[in-house]
């Protein structure tokens, strides 16, 4: 099963370092990590999405809450969270299949950057199903690139998601 931590950290260099490190000498398998500045510039926020069991994800939190840099985690349930991810996808393209490309682009709210005799370039910023979606609607086409971002999430509601007495 997939999921989805949100950690806030202090903004200082190594940080990051040790957290991959602590989910590598558990040999969990991060498949997103997302990291950006808060509101606040002393914190940043992690968003580190992974597949394992319950009992994996639970002993990860407790680590994780003992590093020092770590002020708050948050396992953010299904359904209650929005999340996207940023995807550049450069694809081959013809004069004659422009037309066809350019309404792929319409239908899934994909804006057409870069457009040159031979490629089209898409962004797409959505979830993780509809970039797969785009992804495969773009296949017949011969995909020559795919660029992704990790994962950002937040919170659905009024719900302020860390009491740690900044807002972020």
């Amino acid at each position: 099963m997939k999921y989805t931590l949100s950690v806030i950290v202090e903004n200082h260099s190594g940080v990051l370092s040790k957290i991959s490190g602590l989910f590598s000498r558990r040999s969990f398998n991060i498949d997103s990590l997302a990291v950006g500045v808060t509101s606040n510039p002393a914190f940043s926020r992690i968003t580190i999405v992974a597949d394992g069991d319950e009992h994996v994800v639970e002993q990860l939190e407790k680590q994780l809450n003992k590093l020092i840099p770590v002020i708050k985690v948050k396992r953010l349930v299904e359904g209650e969270y929005v999340s996207r991810e940023l995807a550049l996808v450069k694809v081959q393209s013809t004069p004659r299949r422009r037309g066809e490309l350019m309404q792929i682009a319409d239908l899934m709210s994909a804006k057409i950057v870069d457009i040159t005799p031979s490629t089209f370039t898409f962004e797409i910023a959505d979830t993780n199903e509809r970039l797969q979606t785009l992804f495969d609607l773009l296949k017949p086409y011969g995909i020559k690139e795919i660029v992704r971002t990790g994962t950002v999430a937040i919170e659905k509601g009024q719900g302020e998601a860390y009491h740690s007495g900044f807002n972020d």
